[in-house]
């Protein structure tokens, strides 16, 4: 099983991304998770990329 670490280890293991700040223009380092951000970033000007939450399937019910 310790062979497969290296290659389940990235989904679990969050990246570093820039993104730029809409408020100020300024790049931000925030960390991703399959696209998402997992925890909340500030940028110097106050602007706060906030965390995402993973989607939860929906669940439609019919009425009768």
């Amino acid at each position: 099983m310790a062979v497969l670490q290296g290659c389940e280890s990235k989904f679990r293991t969050a990246e570093p991304v820039d993104r730029v700040c809409p408020k100020c223009g300024q790049e931000v380092e925030v960390f991703e998770l399959n696209g998402r951000v997992v925890e909340d970033a500030a940028c110097e000007c106050g602007y706060v990329f906030e965390a995402e939450e993973k989607d939860s399937p929906k669940v439609e019910r019919k009425k009768d």
